[in-house]
């Protein structure tokens, strides 16, 4: 693995990779005295941060040779059944301004199976991407950019090229193989780090992996008194030995003293006693949802255009109106319609005197005009009211008085807009502060009509402005660590058992608050995350592959989630659900099934990217274990790396037979 950076992001990849997946890593950042670099940190301080992220680092980085220092000591083997881990993680530190030809040769970019390029630069990363793409078809290539749209240009592109070199230097069998190896995977930091912090405001946790619209989390349980019964959640993922809790119960556990017991089957979780398991759980927002308020769409509602007060007046002025018209309809005895003729003619000032009239005539042609002069400041104020209602429509809301049990989210950037927009989708009540009121998520906010306060946070009156003495969470995403600590500890003393999450970039000084809000609050939930070390699993998961989700560390070995379709797997189609089980090994967690029964050929031929936007899946006890995986399905699962690498291998097994069938 090759992974090309300037920022934390690259460091916590490499990390990831080496530490979780046991892979070989080159890391290649740039020199850190380049002035025109000014995000990477003086020797000292990289240095200091590069030891506590990836192990001790030597003063003197060799260009070329691998560092001894940096080398891991070998992953220990997995279980019998789960398959033995690579023979030896390693880290390879390569300096080089830019990840150009020659830096990417000297890489080895040849013989790698994946590169990531996480510059905080946009164009750097396509610059690279290309090159990469040029000097290895084959390779694997995660790309960071923030631009969406470009983004799924870039990867329709470097796939279709992927695809084109395979074609011609493969033969026509393989080159399926070719293009399914050669993925592209472009994402963005904020978009991967924004479930995360959205689960964090919900469930106080930060440990989710976002899968077909659902939010899992692996959950550590205390073993169960026998007698009492425990909760599976979704399915259980490990037992741990009892000897790790009570080793006099080690000879009655299910699972020995070998390690954790990965993937047990039901049987093995009613057998089990005394044992601490690891089961998977949904992460779901139970609290007041946010109820649309103001102007929808294209119109309007009468409630939001005019004031309750201004509506009464309206209403008591027509009041009068047809009370005037009865009058002199029974007075003068006109025609009704004729009668609420002349009253209007009187109400607007543009009839004839009545001189020489009857007196009841008189007095209600007075009576009229005085109506008129009562209405004139009533029009009046309802074209101002309905003009200000229009104006105020793509202005900023305050928040509504009476909001409880919402969410302050701190920044508006762009990690903050795209956690704005998982929050709304959740339907989670925000609040919003920014200082600038040209940030990247103003716009945002205006759109979604969501309560923005604009204003300094270190500043008195801004947290109350936003309604932090009733707030269920605070996340603090400012690119400052010095803001977002200082609006913590002004909202702890407002609030002692807030949940506050918050966005620091140095390690040392995230540890050093999280210990100190932990002691001095014991009863609240503190969290201090930054965005390298929540987008790191998920860059990492795309580099093993565009179908991975995430990994889950059950000790010292690892849990994958994978997003895999149904079509050409044997060991999967046409197959129930408890079929496709394979204790310690695989499991299907849900079933994406919003495809049609009977799609086009051409549908079929090409399946939509792992990225488009689909309906949530279906979990297996929504469905039931009798559930017969169609073609077009999609399934989430859980699985060893030797019980993933069994299904691909089957596949592969199964396609090799087909093609020497035709031959």
């Amino acid at each position: 693995m090759v992974v090309a950076g300037d920022d934390a992001l690259a460091h916590r990849l490499a990390a990831e990779l080496r530490d979780v997946y046991g892979e070989r890593v080159t890391l290649i950042v740039p020199s850190a005295l380049e002035p025109h670099r000014p995000r990477i940190p003086p020797p000292a301080r990289a240095l200091g941060r590069a030891t506590a992220l990836l192990g001790r680092m030597s003063a003197a980085m060799a260009r070329t040779s691998p560092l001894p220092s940096e080398r891991t000591s070998p992953l220990p083997p997995e279980a019998p059944g789960d398959g033995e881990g690579p023979p030896e993680a390693t880290l390879r530190i390569l300096e080089a301004a830019q990840p150009d030809d020659a830096a990417l040769i000297e890489a080895g970019i040849a013989e790698a199976g994946a590169l990531a390029l996480v510059h905080d630069d946009d164009e750097l990363n396509i610059h690279a991407a290309l090159r990469a793409r040029r000097l290895n078809p084959r390779l694997r290539l995660v790309i960071r950019l923030y631009n969406r749209k470009l983004g799924q240009h870039l990867e329709e592109l470097l796939d279709q090229a992927a695809a084109v070199a395979g074609r011609g230097a493969e033969p026509a069998g393989d080159a399926d193989a070719v293009s399914d190896d050669a993925s592209t995977t472009v994402l963005s930091d904020a978009d991967t780090v924004a479930p995360a912090l959205a689960a964090t405001a919900v469930a106080g946790t930060s440990k989710v992996i976002e899968a077909d619209g659902l939010l899992l989390r692996a959950v550590e349980r205390a073993p169960v008194p026998p007698g009492r019964p425990g909760d599976p959640g979704l399915c259980t993922l490990a037992l741990f030995s009892a000897s790790v809790n009570d080793p006099a119960d080690a000879s009655s556990s299910g699972a020995g003293d070998e390690g954790p017991v990965l993937l047990p089957d039901d049987a093995a979780v009613e057998a089990a006693i005394g044992c601490g398991t690891v089961v998977l759980e949904t992460v779901s927002y139970t609290g007041r949802t946010a109820r649309p308020r103001g102007l929808r769409g294209r119109g309007a509602p009468l409630t939001s255009l005019f004031s309750r007060r201004l509506r009464w007046s309206l209403a008591g002025v027509v009041g009068a109106v047809l009370a005037l018209a009865v009058a002199s309809w029974l007075t003068t005895g006109e025609k009704p319609l004729h009668a609420a003729y002349l009253s209007l003619l009187d109400l607007f000032a543009i009839n004839d005197p009545a001189i020489g009239a009857p007196l009841p005539r008189k007095i209600l042609q007075l009576l009229s005009g005085l109506t008129g002069l009562l209405l004139l400041p009533v029009l009046v104020a309802a074209a101002f009211e309905g003009l200000g209602t229009f104006r105020s429509a793509s202005a900023l809301r305050r928040p509504p008085r009476g909001l409880s049990g919402h969410v302050v989210l701190l920044g508006l950037g762009k990690v903050g807009t795209r956690v704005l927009a998982r929050l709304h989708e959740m339907g989670i009540p925000v609040v919003c502060i920014e200082g600038d009121p040209e940030a990247r998520g103003i716009a945002l906010a205006r759109r979604l009509r969501v309560p923005t306060v604009l204003g300094d946070v270190t500043q008195e009156g801004v947290l109350e402005a936003a309604m932090i003495e009733r707030a269920a969470a605070l996340l603090a995403l400012t690119s400052e660590d010095t803001t977002n600590l200082e609006a913590a500890l002004y909202a702890r003393s407002v609030t002692p058992r807030l949940r506050v999450t918050l966005r620091l970039f140095d390690d040392r000084f995230a540890t050093a608050v999280y210990r100190t809000l932990r002691a001095a609050h014991p009863g609240a939930l503190t969290r201090s995350r930054s965005t390298s070390f929540l987008s790191a699993p998920a860059f990492a998961g795309a580099m093993m592959g565009r179908q991975i989700l995430g990994a889950i560390p059950v000790e010292r070995r690892v849990l994958l989630v994978a997003r895999v379709e149904v079509r050409g797997h044997a060991a999967l189609e046409g197959r129930t659900v408890a079929e496709v089980l394979r204790p310690g090994r695989l499991r299907v967690l849900a079933v994406d099934t919003s495809a049609p029964d009977a799609p086009e050929p051409d549908a079929a031929a090409a399946p939509a990217p792992a990225d488009a936007e689909r309906a949530p899946a279906h979990l297996v006890h929504e469905l039931g274990d009798d559930y017969v995986l169609r073609p077009q399905d999609r399934v989430l699962l859980v699985a060893t790396r030797q019980g993933l690498g069994d299904l691909h291998s089957r596949r592969a097994r199964a396609a090799a037979g087909a093609a020497v069938r035709r031959d």
